[in-house]
């Protein structure tokens, strides 16, 4: 449990955000949050608005990788069985030698052209003093288990590894770092631990864990670092239903073992049906260091009265440190996106 003092929950934002640009979810979430923020997105918008679907281009594109077309796509499926995407499955061309300097995310020029803005606004009293800038960044395993052959994976992550954070050290040349924040972002590891992907040469649960031990290691000690845990979200809901937050605790638990630096933040997943003790009941055996907030993803849209069973659920087994949304939101409604901002603040808001 974290040994911050009781106090009502920051708002969290995961990274996406239903609205055109960076400047408009720059000054959205300041109005509407400011006061409850520590950090603050650029909202993912542009090419990342699906996350790492462009990624399957990136890594297509590469010298040293081909289209496995005498394979079958993977059916990138929903908790009803509902197929949402068939991806091309991707494999290491006969021979190849994979180089880390063929790769371009782009993920390091985007974050500095953000905080370019970020920090104008800041100045002009548009987002809050104090707050930071949160750079959200995939894991290196999160295209790998989506697009790669299971045998070649073992090839690829080294490799996305040393761009991942070729990408961490161009950004921290470029900005303060006691002004910034960044966040891994940890799926296809987590539905991984469900069984969700088919097994390859090497353990999952080994492989989980020693990438995001070294992504964590990899970011200077000075910038703030979090983990946010994730059961997908391409439909705007959980792809897996959990029984409860036993595996995330796992991963929580080890995460924060071998990671050498501080960590500020992890960020679980609540979802919308579960206000019962049986789901929270693994976060008793949750061993977070001192300096490290827990933030619940357990604000839905329309559904205040849900909202508040889960965090009061969630409280009778752990400090709640901060309330977001299960993921991103750029995936929802934007209609809808304005009831759902007010959401955060009103949960946050209730009495400890």
């Amino acid at each position: 449990m974290s040994a911050t003092t009781a106090q009502k929950p920051i708002v969290h934002f995961v990274g996406s955000i239903p609205l055109p640009n960076a400047e408009t979810v720059f000054r959205t979430l300041s109005a509407a949050t400011g006061s409850h923020l520590k950090r603050l997105p650029d909202g993912e918008t542009g090419i990342r608005k699906t996350w790492i679907r462009f990624l399957q281009q990136v890594l297509a594109d590469n010298p040293g990788i081909e289209v496995a077309s005498d394979v079958a796509p993977f059916k990138f499926t929903q908790w009803d069985g509902r197929v949402l995407r068939e991806i091309p499955r991707l494999r290491v061309k006969p021979g190849a030698r994979l180089d880390p300097a063929t790769v371009n995310t782009g993920y390091a020029d985007m974050a500095i052209e953000s905080w370019q803005l970020f920090d104008r606004l800041q100045q002009e009293g548009v987002i809050p003093a104090g707050v930071k800038f949160q750079i959200s960044l995939p894991t290196p395993i999160a295209p790998t288990y989506n697009n790669m052959v299971p045998a070649d994976r073992p090839a690829l992550i080294p490799m996305l590894t040393k761009h991942m954070l070729g990408e961490v050290a161009a950004i921290a040349r470029a900005l303060p770092h006691d002004r910034i924040a960044l966040q891994w972002d940890v799926c296809q590891e987590v539905i991984a631990w469900e069984g969700y992907y088919e097994p390859g040469p090497v353990d999952f649960r080994r492989e989980t864990i020693a990438e995001l031990v070294e992504i964590g290691n990899g970011v200077p000690p000075a910038i703030e670092l979090g983990f946010h845990l994730c059961y997908g979200s391409p439909a705007d809901e959980h792809v897996i239903q959990p029984k409860d937050a036993g595996i995330m605790v796992e991963i929580v638990n080890a995460v924060s073992a071998g990671v050498q630096r501080p960590i500020e933040f992890f960020h679980l997943p609540v979802p919308k049906p579960r206000t019962d003790d049986t789901f929270f009941a693994p976060l008793d055996a949750l061993k977070l260091r001192p300096e490290t907030e827990l933030y619940l993803g357990l604000v839905h849209r329309d559904d205040m009265a849900g909202n508040a069973a889960r965090l009061t659920a969630a409280r009778r087994h752990v400090q709640v440190d901060g309330v977001a949304t299960e993921c991103g939101m750029a995936r929802g409604d934007p209609e809808r996106f304005p009831g759902l901002l007010a959401a955060h603040v009103q949960t946050a808001e209730l009495e400890v």
